[in-house]
């Protein structure tokens, strides 16, 4: 990461994906959900509490990246930043998730449902009587 005018920037762009895993810091363990990964580090949401401050070493695994070794450099809200342990084993394994199992993801929008009277009925978008 490179500083100018006290902003941290990222050396690398981060692509969004759903990979599921879990982080492991000293003996505890949580579930968690990668919001974006790169070659030098990820963006996960947690699934519960992890007692953990920034500069901690912490393991990752996941299903599709295997093992990862990182530092946390920052934490808000339940989403935790990781940057990545350089090393070619780990470049390795990110690489390899980009080119066999990454697809890309879009945001989905959030449609309201439609209210359904009785059960197995088609939802009704108007009804009105005529009276002769």
């Amino acid at each position: 990461m490179t500083r100018n005018l006290k902003i941290t920037a990222r050396k690398t762009d981060r692509k969004n994906c759903r990979v599921f895993g879990h982080v492991k810091y000293l003996n505890s363990q949580v579930d968690a959900h990668f919001l974006d990964l790169s070659l030098t580090g990820a963006a996960l949401e947690m699934k519960g509490p992890l007692h953990a401050a920034s500069g901690s070493k912490v393991r990752i695994e996941a299903e599709n990246l295997g093992l990862l070794e990182g530092i946390i450099r920052w934490k808000h809200n339940g989403r935790v930043g990781i940057q990545f342990d350089v090393n070619s084993n780990a470049r390795a394994q990110i690489s390899s998730y980009f080119r066999f199992f990454h697809k890309e993801v879009r945001p989905v929008l959030a449609t309201r449902p439609l209210a359904i009277s009785g059960a197995n009925r088609m939802p009704h978008l108007a009804t009105s009587t005529l009276k002769s």
